[in-house]
């Protein structure tokens, strides 16, 4: 992770740098946070650290004043604390995460984070993957067994504790839980020291296509659709149902699994035409973006619009009102 400069020095400098420009020529408006803009994303061998890092250098190309470099991190929780402390400018968070920071639920109670959606954009489909020697054939049968649920605190964490306990497993007392990264799990799995593992991301996530690729037939995908009940029995219409396809993995078959959407995050009191020219060059230049990932076609104007519960940013608001 790189040092970012404390807030109180960069505001020292610029008063030495005002105080010696006195008499000269007005520079203009100073850009936000002195032009830099950092994107919080995920485990670098996800999507998130992979279109962060496209949308970083779309900015960097084609927003004036302003250079743009995304940060390899926890993802979600982790992603929307350093946001709202300012650490962050952007933010890539799982929807179900970003809806209780607004809200002050889950891991935020009490603690409402000020922040705002740019864009709703692709959906995570829920990967739990265990080894294909046929002791775990149900989800009922992952109690007991070694599971990486994912960075402490990330989204794939709290979709993982709330999975688990859908399906009537204490998600602390019933497995033996381990919170790894995702090219650590891939590690411990392709080593045999882990039973499964859970990962929430877009199709497909690199390590797990790395996983699944280099070790045909150890491993399969787990069906999850039957705890769409009791999910949205307790959370509501956050998480949907789809197929996972077969081609996009090569598995043997079609996987029904949970889904949840992912939303692009700034903070509440980002300037608004900062907010607007953010979402103008994500959908002016997506065709770019959708080279370096493919999710990245699985959005609209209209559909990224759509961030309920999570309110808009006023400034990316105006863009789609615009269209």
């Amino acid at each position: 992770m790189t040092a970012r400069p404390p807030r109180v020095v960069a505001a020292l400098l610029l008063a030495v740098l005002v105080v010696a420009g006195c008499g000269g020529a007005d520079p203009g408006p100073r850009a936000w946070h002195d032009g830099r803009i950092f994107l919080a994303t995920g485990n670098t061998t996800g999507v998130y650290y992979q279109l962060g890092g496209g949308y970083a250098d779309l900015i960097s190309r084609h927003l004036p004043g302003y250079e743009a470099r995304a940060e390899p991190t926890g993802a979600s929780v982790e992603n929307i604390t350093r946001l709202a402390g300012g650490d962050m400018e952007i933010a890539f968070s799982l929807a179900d995460t970003a809806a209780d920071a607004v809200n002050g639920r889950g891991g935020f109670e009490g603690r409402p984070q000020p922040v705002r959606a740019l864009a709703r954009v692709y959906s995570n489909y829920t990967h739990v993957i265990v080894r294909a020697d046929g002791k775990i054939s149900s989800f009922a049968d992952l109690r007991g067994k070694r599971i990486s649920t994912g960075s402490p605190k990330s989204g794939t964490d709290i979709i993982a504790g709330r999975l688990l306990t859908a399906g009537g497993i204490n998600p602390d007392r019933d497995i033996q839980r381990l919170n790894l990264s995702l090219p650590e799990t891939v590690q411990r799995m392709r080593a045999g020291s882990l039973d499964a593992m859970f990962f929430s991301g877009g199709l497909p996530t690199p390590g797990v296509k790395d996983l699944l690729s280099s070790a045909p037939g150890v491993f399969r995908l787990l069906p999850l659709s039957e705890l769409i009940e009791p999910l949205a029995a307790r959370y509501g219409s956050v998480y949907t149902t789809a197929i996972l396809p077969k081609e996009i993995y090569g598995s043997p078959a079609a996987t029904p699994t949970i889904t949840v959407a992912n939303v692009i995050l700034v903070a509440a009191d980002m300037p608004d035409q900062l907010a607007y020219d953010l979402t103008r060059v994500l959908f002016t230049w997506q065709g770019e973006l959708i080279r370096v990932h493919p999710e990245a076609a699985n959005f609209t104007r209209d559909s990224a619009a759509a961030s309920d519960p999570i309110p808009l940013h006023p400034g990316a608001a105006r863009f789609y009102r615009s269209g």
